[in-house]
């Protein structure tokens, strides 16, 4: 009965929290049709978007990830909102190996491949760092093995999904 309430209240959480402002994973980012504007976190704060920000201004505090292969591409991962926490707000920050003016889709989550419980969050493109701005709910509770799972929609309709391994706990 316990796994099953638990089960409901992280369901009911993930709806209400859909981090960022985005309703789902094919939300179309603020900044994608704006060019900027703000966007609410998990914690209540609000920050403006990274497409407006001067170059050299990213700052989330982030660390960065071991680079990943996916398909022959080397892909560089940063992690930011510091360590991954069950049920709280993550920041990974993707940087494909080509440059694509935010034509590719790139969608993340926390725990496992299946995305069993994980809120998949779609990257914003910004073009002051050529790079993709993740925001994810990770599970409530963490599955053993928790991963960073990557998918890179190219625009020629191909996906590709590889992981990572996340700072944690």
């Amino acid at each position: 009965m316990n796994r099953l309430a638990t089960l409901f209240l992280t369901a009911g959480c993930t709806l209400a929290l859909t981090g960022c402002g985005q309703s789902g994973d094919d939300a179309t980012p603020p900044s994608a049709t704006t060019g900027g504007g703000t966007h609410t976190h998990a914690d209540g704060s609000t920050h403006d978007d990274h497409a407006a920000e001067p170059a050299g201004t990213h700052d989330h505090d982030e660390v960065d990830l071991a680079p990943i292969t996916i398909e022959g591409m080397r892909i560089q991962l940063a992690q930011g909102h510091g360590v991954v926490t069950a049920g709280q707000e993550s920041h990974l920050v993707v940087k494909l190996p080509y440059s694509d003016n935010g034509a590719t889709v790139v969608r993340a989550w926390l725990g496992g491949s299946d995305r069993t419980l994980s809120y998949v969050g779609r990257g914003t493109y910004a073009p002051s760092h050529d790079d993709y701005d993740i925001h994810a709910m990770a599970p409530n509770p963490l599955p053993d093995q928790t991963m960073w799972w990557i998918e890179i929609e190219k625009p020629d309709g191909t996906k590709v999904v590889g992981s990572a391994e996340p700072i944690v706990n």
